[in-house]
């Protein structure tokens, strides 16, 4: 073989390599010029948005798809301290409605391939049902699901999006 073939061999092998490592490489932030907005919207199952707190209506019941999202670093399923508030105020409304389960949904950014981003959206719904079964949940009262970045809260191809897409949300089941 040439070493124009060698080289061009082994430059395919780390293209590849590089598309398949998952969520561990972290691309510039510049990558995308779609930019932030933040949506609210309904996608059938459920509210996205910022800052949207829990709502109850005049009947003292719970607004599906209120509770904020507990955000995530990248690359990490561990619940960080301040985000804490969050979780403690999802066991609060458990706590006053007995009768009420959850779907704990995991997300991740779109950085990475979809086979390990619905593993990681998955540890996330899962760190975060331990957590609220920590604070006393009964855990047959929680589920989980992954939606991976199948599901982002904000369109954007940048740091900023990506920080608001890794995340897990609750949906309240009757």
């Amino acid at each position: 073989m040439s070493k124009i073939t060698v080289l061009l061999l082994i430059g395919l092998g780390v293209v590849v390599a590089s598309q398949t490592t998952g969520c561990r490489r972290r691309p510039r932030a510049d990558a995308g010029i779609d930019g932030v907005g933040a949506i609210a919207g309904w996608d059938g199952d459920h509210i996205y948005g910022e800052g949207l707190g829990p709502r109850f209506g005049e009947d003292g019941q719970y607004i599906e798809g209120q509770f904020p999202a507990v955000l995530f670093a990248f690359d990490s399923a561990q619940i960080a301290a301040e985000q804490r508030a969050q979780l403690d105020e999802v066991a609060r409304f458990l706590r006053r409605n007995p009768q009420s389960r959850m779907v704990v949904e995991g997300h991740t950014c779109e950085v990475g391939n979809r086979e390990y981003n619905l593993s990681l959206g998955e540890r996330r719904a899962l760190a975060t049902r331990a957590y609220l079964i920590g604070l006393g949940i009964d855990g047959a009262r929680l589920q989980t699901r992954s939606f991976g970045q199948e599901r982002p809260a904000v369109f954007g191809h940048n740091e900023e999006a990506w920080r608001q897409n890794r995340r897990a949300e609750f949906v309240v089941a009757q």
